[in-house]
């Protein structure tokens, strides 16, 4: 299954350009690492075999580069990947909305 993720940072209403993003498996095993375009999207070149995923999002870092005092250094989301989830493309999307003192996430399109 591919993988991707889209960070809006809610106090600006806009993108989350240039944030590092890393995708752990099991026993933290870094898969794969990178930042976020200019849209504040990232699409993760490995495939997911079913098991648990980790996103570690860079969001101390991030808002450091803006100015911008922040609670969280970082954004853990763990996720499953069972077969069951995602499009009948077999992809899953997993969107982060951030601002300075809180997050959300949810299961995308």
């Amino acid at each position: 299954m591919s993988l991707s993720t889209h960070v809006l940072n809610t106090a600006t209403g806009l993108p989350a350009a240039g944030l590092m993003v890393e995708l752990y498996a099991e026993q933290a095993t870094l898969v794969e690492s990178g930042s976020t375009d200019t849209d504040g999207r990232h699409r993760f070149v490995a495939e997911l075999e079913p098991g648990t995923y980790r996103l570690r999002f860079n969001t101390g870092a991030y808002l450091a580069d803006t100015e911008t005092p922040s609670l969280y250094p970082y954004v853990d989301v763990t996720f499953l990947v069972t077969g069951e989830r995602g499009g009948t493309d077999g992809h899953l999307h997993v969107p982060l909305l951030l601002s300075p003192f809180g997050y959300s996430t949810y299961q995308g399109s």
